[in-house]
């Protein structure tokens, strides 16, 4: 061992300073967890903070809270493994004055105080705004996947159930045809207990697939998740489909906060408004741009964006297939707003016929009369079918068309849209272990989410300004 760092003898007496706060640094996190959780009203957050009469004395809720703050900032969020870490984490023992909760209290603590959870979230949101980190009133809109506790064999829907039914019976009948041949040759010994176990094991295990054929049948989405029935099979990145969460997130562009989520087990398409609100309730301010992808596309949802007072920035996805098909693209008919004429690539005008309902949107149809249309020259690019080529306009389009001519003007925003929004969702999954959510239901996977969001949000802070800037304005 001669010429190495040597280590000291384990024999050796040690004296250790007298007190937990000399092992922990000026510059440590742990000292802005603490100063953030003491500067919460936890009794209006909607914390339990009065003990009850009987019974042995609880944990008081501040105590909790930095527990599980401490955790998620340091990957840490299993109940057990945050039980173990008290023990032994000399940063936890300064931080919870060497109190060692057990891994039930921790976990009942997660289930017990969902909204207190949520409302510590949007306090520190609440922070930074009197920080004045959101003067740009920008953010990103986006979703992602997070696997749920449930395994896609869990998760059960028509097809996947014909499929078993169909594999049982003919396993039923495969049983039934050997005891038939058993019965035919009597000098064959065959061992007819076994068999007609297995076949009553199937008949339990039909009877219990045919129940569960009408519950998916019955259900509004088709689909049952029998461990977390808040869970839904869903598409993801390559198409693969796997039972998660689709949690929506709006990022602030300046500084890459997280100012409002939510966890939903629908697809994009219809959640930009509620989005857009919780923004404006989070910024305490109306006039907010929102920019989203095309996936979140949805007419009416933009226009009730816009109504709300905000900019809406959403690109249109051309998913026609008419280019495939050889004809000419509706891109190509221009719309003439003083007119009300769309003008199609021949130089003609097709004029407003009727107004007809489709999806519960009011559809105005523009085409030329039949015999102008089949004697254009145009007319085999221009449409497949004997008749003419037919336009529809929705009645609102005028709203959309705004929002196209705003996003001419900022041909960056999608680009700004992924560098804004992307990164938290990738450190935070970064810091799950690329796993599933470890609780299971609306309540409870939306409170552990708010506690990545708030140790995200956290770690954000204290890049941007440094923990001395941020413990000030906590104690302000």
């Amino acid at each position: 061992m001669s010429g190495f760092i040597e280590g000291a003898c384990r024999a050796q007496a040690t004296l250790f300073p007298d007190r937990l706060d000399d092992y922990i640094t000026e510059e440590n996190t742990i000292r802005v967890i603490d100063a953030f959780i003491d500067s919460l009203d936890l009794s209006k957050l909607g914390f339990k903070t009065v003990s009850a009469e009987t019974g042995r004395p609880a944990y008081h809720p501040s105590t909790m809270l930095k527990l599980f703050l401490y955790g998620y900032l340091n990957r840490i969020q299993s109940s057990r493994r945050l039980e173990r870490e008290a023990g032994r984490n000399v940063e936890l023992m300064w931080l919870l004055g060497r109190l060692a909760p057990d891994f039930k209290t921790i976990a009942d603590f997660r289930k017990d105080n969902s909204k207190g959870i949520k409302n510590t979230c949007r306090s520190f949101i609440d922070l930074c705004r009197q920080m004045n980190m959101f003067t740009d009133a920008i953010v990103a809109i986006d979703g992602s996947k997070f696997k749920a506790v449930n395994s896609k064999e869990n998760n059960y829907t028509p097809k996947k159930l014909q499929f078993h039914i169909e594999r049982v019976e003919k396993h039923i009948d495969d049983y039934l045809k050997q005891l038939d041949v058993a019965d035919q040759k009597d000098d064959q010994v065959v061992d007819d207990t076994s068999i007609k176990d297995k076949i009553s094991w199937l008949k339990n295990r039909l009877s219990e697939l045919k129940i569960m054929e009408k519950e998916v049948d019955n259900h509004p989405e088709k689909q049952l998740s029998t461990v977390d029935q808040d869970s839904r099979l869903m598409k993801t990145k390559g198409m693969t489909r796997v039972v998660c969460y689709n949690v929506q997130s709006a990022v602030d562009t300046k500084h890459h906060l997280i100012v409002a989520h939510e966890v939903t087990n629908k697809p994009d398409r219809g959640q930009l408004c509620q989005m857009g609100k919780q923004v404006q309730s989070a910024l305490g301010k109306e006039a907010v741009t929102v920019i989203a992808d095309k996936g979140y596309y949805s007419g009416p949802d933009i226009k009730d964006t816009q109504d709300a007072g905000m900019t809406v920035l959403v690109p249109k996805g051309d998913t026609s297939g008419s280019e495939k098909k050889g004809i000419f693209n509706r891109s190509l008919f221009q719309y003439d707003a003083d007119k009300d004429v769309y003008i199609c690539p021949a130089n003609q005008a097709l004029t407003y016929r009727f107004s007809g309902i489709e999806k519960g949107m009011t559809m105005r149809r523009y085409f030329l009369d039949i015999m102008t249309c089949r004697a254009c020259s145009l007319k085999p690019q221009c449409s497949t079918s004997k008749g003419q080529r037919r336009i529809a306009r929705w009645e609102h389009q005028d709203q959309i068309d705004q929002m196209d001519a705003v996003m001419t003007e900022m041909p960056d925003s999608m680009l700004i849209r992924k560098q804004t929004v992307e990164h938290p969702f990738g450190t935070i999954k970064c810091w799950m272990g690329s796993t599933h959510f470890l609780t299971r239901g609306f309540e409870k996977v939306s409170t552990e989410m708010s506690l990545h969001v708030l140790a995200y949000n956290l770690r954000r802070m204290i890049s941007i300004l440094g923990q001395d800037k941020l413990i000030a304005a906590m104690a302000a």
